[in-house]
């Protein structure tokens, strides 16, 4: 439909383009044209003053040229037929004396984007990369790129590329970059722009003439190079020193990148890069820009993984603003925690306190849960604040401290007497449902040690059937079940009656299921069904947060100075909320390995040791744990997971004699990072261990 009466406007228009006397006077139909621009600009459809408008460009005037072109460029496509006029006035303004009407034509003659002109386009643009202005060749040579993007099927001509790598030696920076661009667009089913010894020293000596942009452009092209020598590596790292100082954010993660890359196999040089690299990266964390403040703090976040107390004096940089968005302030509390020492962490619990009652409740809930993260190391101190904030009596905060307080005993089980303390009463503020599946957790759990656990799941039970939530109903069965053990007398009775409500009325056949194994379980007898259900509180085996190892930069320096690291930490917080869900459900499934995109590896292998087939479960589970290998483990937070799966086949194989035999043992291994070699010796002794134990001497991998 027309916009705001979009025809007349069209009419009235044309009628001063084709006026005479509009015409002859260059001013009036300068504004003329404008006026087109304009209202172009405002959704009106002007499609239909096509051929006016190239009647237009034949002109001197630079300005209306411009003008002209942006409309020819808008319009184009839906007048290709029309567009084939303009062609000889572009082909003769690329003859123009005036360098900057060449650059004009060139740019716009590729700008069309119409397959049907690309023949009139290949020969000024030939022309244009040898043309003596460099504003020419900067727009000839990506005038190339647009042409192969146009037609991405088609090659382009080998002296045409022979012809941009001799523009890698043009006296313009632009051009020595744009062509970096142009044939890195070209050649890219290729693998991009081939870069030897000469390109990258001649680059690299040329650096300081480039811009901002163009520095990380030719920094980024260059970590495709290895050096030949520790010599030239050497060279090549006293090249780029004063780079890796570079005020400008950019240049400097590029150079940083360039650092990681080439000196892998040299752990001092990338360590002593890091330490260097420091200080433009906290100079980049106060910037004006919040999207660099934000990509600064993620890659300092890198940095810390393998030099953890690298920016510890300056903790005081990563406290929040007032107006700083809240994914920028839940960012600088991950790397506040990270920085926890002993002299510095009465400042920064101080400071996050202060962030629990912030307007905004997601920030309020980082700053709660980045506490309950220090407190694997200074529980004291952690669960006095988190206490403390139980009395403010809000919804959101309450459910955020006992979410927080459940992980915190899952990890230091020292910290259960406190807890138990602090939970009397905060069922009544509690609406969240993941706060109350937590409180219910512990409720179940920690029963025995908190005298209104009966009576706090008696109200819950008893509210049952308006219970919207499935996961509390099933939290609830698991809870009063685990409090029965401990406390019969005052359990008995509300567990029959949420059992019978859970069997006989219940919908949802996963709550009605579940209700149906404990009704079982408990048939077999109390020991059984305490045998099942009291299993571990706590997992020891998670090491407290302060003075873990740095991990090696190789883990991390490929994504470095990519968009990676800006959504890691969403990852790895999805990750430890849904590590949490799972401790509610007593799964020992661990979550990260599927919420965590890394390479992995999957092998597949069937080993021949049939003596084992017979042994028990417990007399192979005795045999891996003397060569360290649980049979049910538990990977850490933050770690990324190992599973083996070994399973049995019953049926039976023929072999090369004719006679039958039982397969064996498949073994299947999901290993996360991607270690060809650690995979191979974990098989290599998980097979000693069988032929051990089947005193064959014969297992075998086939």
């Amino acid at each position: 439909m027309p916009y705001l009466g979009g025809e007349e406007t069209v009419r009235e228009l044309r009628r001063a383009l084709s006026n005479p006397n509009v015409q002859s006077d260059p001013l009036r139909y300068r504004n003329t044209i404008l006026k087109v621009i304009r209202t172009m600009s405002q959704g009106v459809d002007v499609s239909g003053l096509f051929s006016e408008m190239v009647k237009a460009c034949a002109t001197v005037d630079v300005v209306q040229k411009k003008l002209v072109y942006v409309f020819l460029c808008s319009y184009a496509t839906l007048n290709p037929e029309l567009s084939l006029l303009v062609i000889n006035t572009l082909r003769k303004d690329c003859q123009d004396p005036n360098p900057m009407v060449r650059s004009l034509a060139l740019r716009n003659m590729t700008n069309l984007r119409l397959p049907s002109l690309v023949e009139y386009v290949e020969q000024p643009l030939t022309a244009g990369l040898r043309d003596r202005a460099a504003c020419v060749r900067r727009v000839a040579v990506l005038g190339w790129a647009k042409l192969h993007n146009l037609h991405p099927s088609s090659e382009i001509d080998a002296a045409v590329v022979n012809e941009l790598y001799s523009l890698l030696r043009d006296p313009d920076p632009v051009v020595m970059v744009n062509c970096l661009r142009a044939l890195e667009e070209i050649l890219k089913e290729e693998g991009g722009i081939a870069i030897n010894k000469p390109i990258t020293h001649h680059l690299l000596n040329r650096l300081k003439e480039c811009d901002i942009w163009g520095q990380s452009e030719v920094l980024r092209v260059l970590q495709r190079y290895r050096p030949q020598s520790e010599d030239e590596l050497f060279d090549i790292l006293s090249l780029l020193d004063s780079f890796l100082v570079s005020p400008h954010p950019p240049v400097m993660a590029a150079t940083l990148s360039l650092f990681l890359s080439i000196s892998s196999n040299l752990p001092v040089i990338s360590l002593a890069a890091l330490e260097r690299v420091s200080g433009p990266l906290l100079a980049a964390c106060g910037s004006g820009s919040r999207e660099m403040r934000f990509a600064a703090v993620c890659h300092i976040q890198l940095l810390l993984r393998s030099v953890p107390g690298l920016l510890g004096p300056h903790y005081k940089r990563f406290f929040c603003g007032y107006a700083e968005p809240a994914y920028i302030k839940e960012r600088k509390m991950q790397v506040l925690v990270e920085l926890v020492n002993d002299e510095n962490v009465a400042m920064i619990l101080d400071e996050l306190k202060g962030y629990c009652t912030d307007v905004n409740t997601d920030t309020a809930q980082a700053a709660i849960s980045a506490i309950g993260r220090i407190g694997r190391s200074y529980s004291d101190r952690c669960l006095q604040i988190l206490t403390g904030l139980l009395g403010l009596k809000q919804d959101h905060i309450t459910s955020a401290v006992v979410q927080t307080m459940r992980d915190l005993v899952w990890v230091c089980p020292q910290c259960s007497d406190t807890v138990c303390l602090a939970l009397d009463g905060c069922e009544e503020t509690l609406q969240d449902i993941q706060g109350r599946q937590a409180l219910l957790w512990l409720l179940g759990v920690y029963g025995e040690r908190i005298s209104t656990a009966p009576y706090t799941l008696e109200v819950l039970i008893d509210r049952v059937r308006s219970e919207a939530s499935l996961g509390i109903k099933m939290e609830l069965l698991t809870a009063t079940m685990r409090l029965f053990l401990c406390r019969p007398a005052e359990t008995q009775d509300m567990l029959g009656r949420l059992l019978h409500y859970c069997i006989e009325e219940e919908t949802d056949m996963c709550v009605r299921d579940q209700a149906l194994l404990y009704y079982r379980l408990l048939h077999c007898g109390i020991e059984k069904t305490r045998e099942v259900l009291q299993g571990r509180r706590s997992d020891p085996s998670l090491g407290v947060l302060i003075g873990r190892p740095a991990k090696p930069v190789s883990q991390w320096a490929r994504c470095f100075n990519t968009l990676e690291p800006l959504s890691q930490g969403a990852v790895e917080a999805e990750s430890d909320r849904s590590d949490s869900a799972m401790r509610c459900s007593d799964s020992s499934t661990n979550v990260l390995a599927s919420s965590i995109a890394v390479d992995c590896a999957w092998i597949e292998e069937c080993v021949r040791c049939p003596a084992v087939l017979h042994c028990s479960p417990q007399s192979l589970q005795a045999a891996m744990q003397l060569v360290n290998i649980q049979t049910l483990a538990f990977t850490p937070q933050q770690m990324l997971p190992w599973r083996v799966y070994l399973y049995t086949h019953t049926q039976l194989r023929v072999s090369e004699d004719g006679q039958e035999e039982e397969e064996g043992i498949k073994v299947i291994l999901n290993q996360q990072p991607k270690d060809d070699d650690a995979l191979r010796q974990f098989l290599t002794i998980l097979i000693t261990v069988l032929n051990t134990l089947g005193d064959t001497g014969q297992a075998q991998v086939y």
